[in-house]
């Protein structure tokens, strides 16, 4: 629904998208260095970021099938196949709404801003490699798994947002572009958390409640009747 509304601010020439220019050019003039702009937002290049997850994927592939893990070449199929999907939905929608970049993109080799590809590629990858990473639930108990999943998100989180900020800073995207492909990603990577986890996991085993005896009654031994005694 988010990025519907965005979508349509952008198309429409909304106020939400002159406010959005306005905030793009004021962190353009901001005080946070180039450089280091420039380090977080090649962050989202496919050329670094697919070799991650590829490592990642890798790296599951193998403690899975280690660790004897049923259907453990889901997970990292998932995980690539969710990858695969970023340009199949970022490129056409580009190309929908066209929207032109900011100044420093002027005479740019394409005119399509929105959603950014950049910011899309980083938030899926990253973000499926924090998939991968978190161990199987049944390797620990969930109090034991709940500290390293939070780590693994918080940090997740934090990269994207410098990988976004980078981007704006360095004139390659709007907030709001960096906004959608966040959406998008969100989408992506819940749908990849849900197809792993009902299918990558061996089921629970239903405990085994004990046979009733038929000489017993509430844990006593069954007396028999007088009639029966005689």
């Amino acid at each position: 629904m988010l990025f519907a509304v965005l979508a349509w601010q952008v198309a429409s020439d909304g106020p939400l998208r002159a406010l959005d220019e306005r905030l793009g050019r004021a962190v353009v003039h901001s005080l946070i260095p180039a450089p280091l702009a420039e380090f977080f937002a090649d962050l989202g290049n496919t050329a670094v970021a697919l070799p991650v997850l590829a490592l990642a994927a890798l790296y599951a592939a193998w403690r899975g099938r280690r660790g004897a893990v049923p259907r453990w070449w889901l997970p990292p199929s998932a995980a690539v196949l969710t990858m695969a999907v970023v340009p199949a939905l970022v490129v056409p929608l580009k190309t929908w709404l066209a929207r032109p970049g900011p100044p420093e993109m002027a005479g740019g080799t394409h005119g399509g801003f929105f959603p950014s590809g950049h910011g899309a590629t980083a938030a899926v990858a990253y973000g499926a490699v924090a998939l991968l990473l978190a161990r199987p639930r049944h390797a620990r108990p969930a109090r034991a798994r709940r500290p390293m999943t939070t780590g693994l998100a918080a940090g997740v989180g934090l990269l994207n947002l410098a990988v976004g900020i980078g981007l704006v800073r360095r004139g390659y995207h709007w907030p709001l572009d960096v906004l959608a492909s966040w959406c998008l990603a969100g989408v992506l990577l819940a749908a990849c958390a849900a197809a792993c986890g009902p299918w990558a996991h061996p089921p629970k085993r239903r405990p085994q409640h004990p046979q009733h005896h038929p000489h017993r009654q509430d844990g006593q031994l069954a007396t028999p009747n007088s009639s029966d005694a005689m």
